[in-house]
């Protein structure tokens, strides 16, 4: 490719697309060519308030109609934050146009939809990633390091990431839409626990999971029911074990416990790390001593901090994922690990989803 940079459309004027309109202009290897909205002005309004707060060198420039941007040939890679429901389409003519495709999560409806989305990209030669901004993180670099020789060999995973909802909430926001986002909390949340707990086991496929729905709820009286609260566990075939939990019901949380034979590594902020200059972790081996009638348990815990920003700038994670993106298509080659890990994903969701709806039912998933 002659272009010295990646050239970026945004297919509709979703709220993370504001995020990502900055991350776009710190990737220091792409540039935001235009915004597609069904409306032009809805597409106008977008670009002018996110102009206001984080301004590009050049304008992107607006444009009415989704298929309008795809067939630009100014444009080498689009960002779809359009509805999961919607999504699949719009993935698939993205491929067609030639388009290389960064799409949000969840990636499909299913693992059904997301495996003819992947299919279509590699017929039309196209890079095909998910969103998932931590998996692009300085941290999660080092966390490689201290996973394998500081925790050891893996026993179990936990991990929670949850917001409090109100009924507003409840009664009009997309995420508890039946239709346009048919996985609820699962989807939204759970993805993130789920693709933390497959990242830490190497992407092993886990052999059976459970789920079970503590709360959904239904926007009209037709509509499907969405979960509000999910739980799941997932066993795998070295004997380690890993837990989750995800709600629209409970108090912001979003940290990660991974415990080893050597040693347990616990990160406070896996998803969106905590504001500031640096991204932490800890890594704790606990010893307990015994002295005559004297116990004592020593914590033995030790915290890291990465210079690494929290949102954003140049340097985030969010920047490392257009940074990231933007690098292979200007490589002109195709990393296969990204389509193969949505999917993986996609599949244990699938699974904890099904074992929920049948009564926590063990679901095994096909390796």
């Amino acid at each position: 490719m002659t272009n010295p940079t990646c050239r970026w459309g945004i297919l509709g004027a979703a709220f993370i697309a504001r995020k990502n309109w900055q991350a776009i202009r710190d990737a220091g290897n792409a540039t935001l060519v235009a915004v597609a909205s069904r409306d032009v002005a809805r597409a106008q309004a977008f670009i002018n308030e996110c102009q206001a707060s984080a301004p590009h060198l050049v304008i992107p420039e607006a444009v009415g109609g989704y298929q309008a941007l795809l067939e630009r040939p100014d444009i080498d890679a689009v960002y779809i934050p359009l509805p999961t429901g919607l999504r699949k389409e719009w993935v698939i003519r993205a491929a067609e146009a030639g388009k290389h495709v960064l799409a949000e999560k969840p990636v499909g409806c299913d693992a059904a939809d997301v495996a003819e989305m992947i299919a279509v990209c590699e017929k039309h030669r196209v890079q095909f990633m998910d969103g998932v901004m931590f998996m692009h993180g300085r941290r999660l670099k080092r966390l490689r390091e201290v996973v394998d020789n500081g925790v050891g060999n893996v026993r179990h995973i936990a991990s929670q990431f949850s917001f409090m909802s109100d009924e507003e909430f409840q009664r009009t926001n997309i995420r508890a839409h039946g239709s346009l986002e048919p996985l609820g909390c699962l989807g939204d949340l759970g993805w993130y626990c789920l693709r933390f707990t497959l990242w830490a086991m190497n992407f092993a496929t886990p052999v059976h999971v459970t789920g079970r729905i503590h709360a959904e709820v239904r926007q009209t009286p037709d509509a499907p029911a969405v979960p509000l609260e999910f739980s799941g566990t997932l066993s795998f075939v070295c004997g380690a074990s890993a837990s989750f939990y995800c709600s629209f019901t409970t108090t912001n949380a979003q940290w990660a416990i991974v415990s080893g034979d050597k040693g347990l590594l616990q990160v406070s902020d896996f998803v969106l790390p905590f504001s500031g200059a640096q991204t932490k972790f800890s890594l704790t081996r606990s010893s307990f001593v015994l002295d005559g009638c004297r116990a004592d348990m020593h914590e033995g815990r030790q915290v890291e901090a990465l210079e690494e920003p929290s949102s954003n700038a140049p340097g985030s994670q969010e920047s490392g994922l257009f940074q990231t993106f933007s690098k292979l298509v200007l490589s002109g080659k195709l990393d296969p690990h990204w389509p193969q890990i949505s999917l993986l994903t996609q599949r244990v969701l699938d699974a904890c989803l099904l074992s929920a709806r049948q009564g926590s039912i063990v679901v095994e998933v096909n390796a």
